[in-house]
């Protein structure tokens, strides 16, 4: 999401740096997407030199704003933001960020009142509300927002379902996310046995890292379906995934706003996602999508189920779940929305 909203923000008013703590993947991306990118790495918690470094680097390249993403980039950014005199911009992504500690609670509300925060849900925005106790102008809501879907070709395909050892006639699930709990692999992979009832040629395609994944692994063969789960770990070919995937499943406990399950939608998958978040949001029940209870596989299972027996619906979901997040999701529409802010914020300065 900063990768595609700094990448498409640079075309316009503003030159956009992106300050990373880890220069990782994110770094890669935005350095090929032609965007300033600056490592300031971050030994701890209040380490004083990367405050200093960042106090630095925001009065010598002239920096009119602040915008952070999640808890430690906010209070970090916040606090210079306020060393420097300008204006802050606090996306909040989640739920699951330890909103139970009082300490985080007070600091969002301290930072509210000198800076905007913004949520990437309307359901997300209640949340926060309620667990923060601030007025309902208190938060924005600025939807997450995805590039156009990268075309793959009719090779790429075959050499994907060649390297995964799919024959031509396989059913493929895929589902994107990083393995931890809140994502519900576990509640996905209970819901395998009844599909493979029905649809034996069928493979579920897990992509993503995380501490779960030798427990699903063992979960995946003690329900006996090993041999038609595939662990793929972290992929930089996404859209090559999705586009042999039959059905995209979101098993998720808790989401802000799925970047995942949008690039399905763009990709013209039709989608199976539980209710939770803002995954309502984007999925149109019965016309993009299924929606089901969180925790549940026996209504994952027959979810995935109808849409496997079902060509024509694929299709139609696929098409219509393409139209709808190019009409209210789009990289550009998320930047419009921050550019506005953003010269809202510094109009006033």
């Amino acid at each position: 999401m900063v990768a595609a909203l700094s990448a498409t923000l640079n075309q316009d008013q503003f030159r956009v740096l992106v300050g990373i703590s880890l220069p990782e993947w994110l770094q890669d991306e935005c350095e090929r997407l032609k965007v300033e990118t600056r490592s300031i790495p971050l030994a701890g918690a209040f380490h004083v030199q990367w405050f200093k470094t960042c106090f630095h680097l925001v009065r010598n390249e002239n920096v009119a704003l602040i915008h952070a993403h999640e808890f430690g980039a906010i209070l970090y950014g916040w606090i210079i933001a306020r060393l420097t005199g300008i204006p802050f911009i606090g996306t909040i992504h989640g739920k699951n960020y330890f909103w139970e500690k009082l300490r985080r609670r007070m600091a969002y509300r301290v930072i509210s009142r000198s800076g905007i925060l913004v949520a990437v849900s309307e359901d997300l925005k209640r949340f926060v509300m309620d667990k923060i106790g601030l007025p309902d102008t208190s938060v924005r809501v600025i939807y997450n927002g995805v590039q156009s879907g990268s075309s793959v070709s009719g090779d790429e395909v075959i050499r994907g379902r060649i390297e995964l050892c799919l024959k031509d006639s396989d059913h493929v699930i895929g589902a994107v996310g990083n393995l931890y709990p809140v994502k519900g692999h576990q509640y996905l992979l209970q819901a395998m046995p009844v599909v493979l009832q029905q649809y034996p040629d069928s493979t579920l395609v897990l992509v993503g890292r995380g501490d779960l994944e030798a427990s699903l692994k063992e979960q995946a063969k003690q329900l006996g379906i090993e041999g038609q789960v595939r662990f793929l770990g972290m992929r930089q070919d996404i859209p090559n995934l999705l586009a042999i995937m039959s059905v995209f499943v979101m098993p998720s406990l808790s989401e802000g706003l799925s970047l995942a399950l949008l690039e399905a939608m763009v990709a013209g998958k039709p989608v199976v996602a539980t209710r939770v978040g803002g995954n309502a949001e984007l999925v149109s029940n019965g016309e993009t999508g299924i929606l089901v209870e969180s925790k549940d596989p026996e209504a994952l299972a027959a979810a995935i189920c109808k849409l496997l027996g079902d060509k024509a619906m694929r299709e139609e979901f696929g098409r219509k779940a393409v139209t709808r997040a190019q009409e209210r999701f789009s990289a550009r529409q998320m930047a419009d929305n921050y550019r506005t802010l953003y010269n809202e914020l510094l109009g006033s300065v």
